[in-house]
């Protein structure tokens, strides 16, 4: 029985001796793939994460998480015409300082050069309206034409041009009828559009209601007034273009306009209400408000809006046989957000968090991973992925919740040195102890057999 057990103990330190033991100072690391984990987040927004250094003779590699936004802003290639009325009452005085038409024209000089200067890219076109005829004994002459309307500025972002046509607005003299036909107006500013697919805004200007439409040779407050112009809105929002009407001027508006209609109850046949409008946005103001409405609420729709990423989670998971092999660090800290301070052993993952990133920033972060001297060395000769998968959370443009993972990562290797086997008829010094050993305890374990029997 004894000599069994002394068999099992010499074959153990056999295999022992001959079992290639991992060493720290021998095995060697290689990246064998540098693949770019990238995720898009838009046209021109991306996560990446990626492998950047690599030192190989210290056993350690550093990756890089990062979330750029490089979306330009919404309206960068808008196009905005000005209709602007110019009937004889826009002379009228507003405040006690000015007339209508100078508040109009110096609102609209505002909103142009302030909003060029945001955006090179925007053209903007104006024209004018009321109606180009003479009142004589037997009515009017060629009312109802397009003629109505008046060409001020083709498309451009000539800010002196487009102020310069602006100042050029003339109103109608007292023997012109000066009456208001909108549809004339809308139909000249919808054709300086080009055909190019953009954002496309009309902005209408005005302080009278619409009593003349085209191929319609009288001055009438009815119902085709009310249905040709709101078919005229109608078109141009099945044609994609937005429109923004600003009504002043009216400063008795529960009046009677004739038997059927109150001025009020024309309106809202027409627009609406500004919080229930009919046709695009309405603003119905009084004078003394028209310049805040131009120059800041209507302005505050046309200032080039930053496309914000928002609400970004971005999880980093890591595979078991890293985490337990090597040694995790940060390079850098996360320059924007906040990010784990360590891995989350219960899912090997850091996870970085970003409120929002607007347009043109970078969000990075950087660490790296090291192999530990103590380092099992049944990882040696596989190739480790250094990260399991990424996942990221985020708020789009459109304020929708996105949900995107991505497995991709760079991967490592651990080369052990293969040994150097002994020349023919050597006895190595490791062999030699091996049979020492052997011999050693065979002999302790005999001696004690011929006692017992001695006994």
């Amino acid at each position: 029985m004894k000599n069994k057990i002394f068999m099992g103990i010499f074959l153990i330190i056999i295999l022992i001796a001959n079992v290639s033991f991992a060493s720290y100072s021998t095995v060697t690391m290689s990246v064998v793939e540098e693949p770019i984990c990238t995720i898009e987040l838009g046209e021109n927004s991306k996560f990446e994460k990626k492998l950047i250094a690599k030192d190989l003779a210290n056993k350690e590699v550093t990756l890089q998480l990062q979330v750029t936004n490089q979306e330009k802003a919404e309206l960068s290639n808008a196009e905005i015409v000005f209709v602007i009325d110019n009937s004889n009452s826009m002379t009228e005085a507003a405040t006690s300082t000015a007339t209508r038409s100078e508040l109009i024209k110096s609102s609209a000089k505002t909103f142009i050069t302030n909003l060029l200067k945001s955006s090179h890219d925007l053209k903007i076109g104006a024209v004018s309206f009321s109606t180009s005829s003479k009142k004589n004994e037997e009515g009017f002459t060629t009312l109802g034409t397009i003629e109505d309307a008046t060409k001020l500025s083709d498309l451009t972002n000539d800010t002196a041009a487009l102020t310069q046509a602006i100042d050029g607005i003339t109103y109608a003299e007292e023997l012109v009828a000066s009456y208001t036909n909108l549809e004339a107006g809308l139909t000249l500013g919808n054709s300086l559009f080009s055909s190019e697919k953009n954002n496309k805004y009309l902005i209408i200007l005005t302080d009278g209601i619409p009593n003349v439409i085209l191929d319609q040779n009288a001055v009438k407050y009815d119902d085709k007034t009310i249905s040709a112009t709101k078919q005229r809105y109608s078109d141009l929002t099945s044609a994609g273009v937005k429109t923004i009407t600003l009504l002043s001027g009216i400063r008795e508006g529960d009046d009677s306009v004739n038997d059927t209609y109150t001025y009020n109850q024309y309106i809202e046949q027409i627009w609406g209400t500004p919080s229930n409008p009919l046709n695009g946005e309405f603003y119905y103001v009084t004078d003394d408000a028209i310049e805040k409405t131009i120059t800041e609420d209507i302005y505050s729709s046309f200032i080039p809006k930053q496309k914000t990423l928002k609400n970004i989670t971005v999880v980093d998971y890591f595979p078991a046989e890293i985490i337990q092999n090597f040694d995790f660090a940060y390079v850098t800290e996360a320059n924007i957000g906040t990010i784990s301070s360590k891995v989350d052993t219960t899912n090997n993952s850091i996870t970085w968090t970003i409120p929002e990133l607007a347009s043109g920033k970078t969000a990075t972060v950087q660490y790296k991973l090291k192999l530990k001297e103590n380092f099992d060395s049944s990882i040696v000769n596989k190739i480790l992925n250094t990260n399991q998968k990424v996942d990221i959370k985020y708020t789009d443009f459109d304020e929708k919740e996105q949900d995107k993972t991505s497995n991709i990562s760079p991967k490592i290797k651990l080369t052990e040195p293969p040994a150097v086997l002994p020349k023919a008829g050597t006895i190595t010094l490791i062999s030699f102890t091996i049979l020492a050993s052997g011999l050693f305890i065979y002999s302790i374990i005999k001696l004690i057999n011929i006692h017992h029997k001695m006994n």
